[in-house]
């Protein structure tokens, strides 16, 4: 028996993430029975996540608005608007417009643990000079079953 889950932004968790991006988690694995996480990126130009690689669920970022520089495995490619990124295989980004806004959607469920783990929940006040080490970002991707293969590109 499937259940509607009705949300609206402002009941919608929001993480400041890697060089100040935004990460709100829209369906959670608790909402959908494990199945799915569904969550948004509000970034901004130069932001870039280490080169990595999710080893437990398919993952696909969907670039709803800016341009993204892409590395899949070896390959570079440059995203507009409506481009999907790869998924289980080694990637990384960078933003190249002055702002961009990305729709995150992974199966099963679940790897929101990692941004919860180590981003900075919007509601509480920010620490002074906040900044998500790389060691507790390694720690956080492991929690998930995710591996950091190396720095952004």
């Amino acid at each position: 028996m499937s259940i509607p889950f009705l949300a609206q932004r402002e009941d919608q968790q929001q993480l400041e993430w890697i060089g100040g991006s935004v990460f709100s988690v829209l369906l959670d694995a608790e909402a959908t029975g494990g199945q799915l996480t569904v969550g948004g990126f509000d970034v901004s130009e130069g932001e870039a996540p280490p080169f990595h690689v999710h080893n437990n669920e398919d993952v696909v970022f969907l670039l709803l608005s800016g341009s993204v520089l892409v590395w899949a495995g070896e390959e570079e490619h440059e995203l507009r608007e409506g481009g999907i990124l790869p998924r289980r295989i080694p990637h990384g980004y960078r933003i190249t417009s002055e702002k961009a806004d990305l729709l995150f959607i992974s199966t099963p469920g679940g790897l929101e643990k990692m941004f919860r783990h180590a981003g900075r929940d919007l509601r509480e006040p920010r620490p002074e000079g906040f900044e998500i080490p790389a060691q507790l970002l390694a720690e956080a991707a492991e929690l998930s079953g995710n591996v950091v293969l190396g720095p952004p590109r």
